[in-house]
């Protein structure tokens, strides 16, 4: 009788057990999301990777500004979109591009002696990141491709990707996470221009 009492007691257990790891598999499961590429994030990803963004400072450059009491502040309506699409190009001294490299006032265009460079969208959207893999974004930030792509351009300075290739693959993961976790932003970053067609 005893012998039997604890069989039972110890099944008992052993099945509580399975259906407490059973519910918490499934509420991690409905927590995390999935891209539209199929990559699985956990929420515990997406944040790890607002505070990489957030101390690499991709806002500087990835994040248009609105220039307030306290001089430029991010436009939060379109983060990380890029160099807007209809921002004007100013006038360029090219005699002194060969000792010096300039921004924008907003940070989303450099000159220099590449010619000129533009802030990309690292939005969600289509226009940004929203239609990347990771192993995309792997091979922009590893090998400095431009969208990714093995055979592609290089990305021109300032993209500091020569210090974001020493990211781990967690650290890049997590930072792709939180960019396709950010609200799709639609702009068209207008293509380089080489220094000989600067005016």
């Amino acid at each position: 009788m005893k012998k039997t009492a604890l069989i039972f007691s110890s099944v008992t257990v052993l099945a509580a057990v399975a259906i407490i790891i059973s519910c918490t598999s499934s509420e991690a499961k409905d927590k995390a999301t999935t891209d539209t590429m199929g990559s699985v994030f956990t929420p515990e990803n997406v944040k790890h990777g607002e505070y990489l963004v957030t101390v690499m400072g991709c806002d500087d450059c990835h994040s248009p500004k609105k220039f307030g009491p306290k001089g430029p502040e991010l436009d939060l309506e379109r983060r990380f979109s890029g160099r807007p699409a209809d921002a004007p190009m100013a006038k360029v001294d090219t005699a002194i591009l060969k000792s010096w490299a300039l921004m924008a006032h907003d940070l989303t265009a450099a000159v220099g002696p590449w010619g000129a460079s533009f802030a990309a969208n690292i939005t969600s959207d289509a226009t940004g990141i929203g239609n990347w893999s990771f192993d995309q974004f792997k091979t922009a930030l590893r090998k400095g491709k431009y969208k990714g792509m093995e055979n592609g351009r290089d990305l021109l300075p300032p993209m500091p990707w020569m210090q974001y290739k020493n990211l781990t693959d967690e650290d890049l993961r997590d930072v792709f996470a939180f960019l396709k976790s950010t609200k799709p932003v639609q702009n068209v970053v207008p293509a380089p221009i080489p220094p000989q067609q600067l005016k």
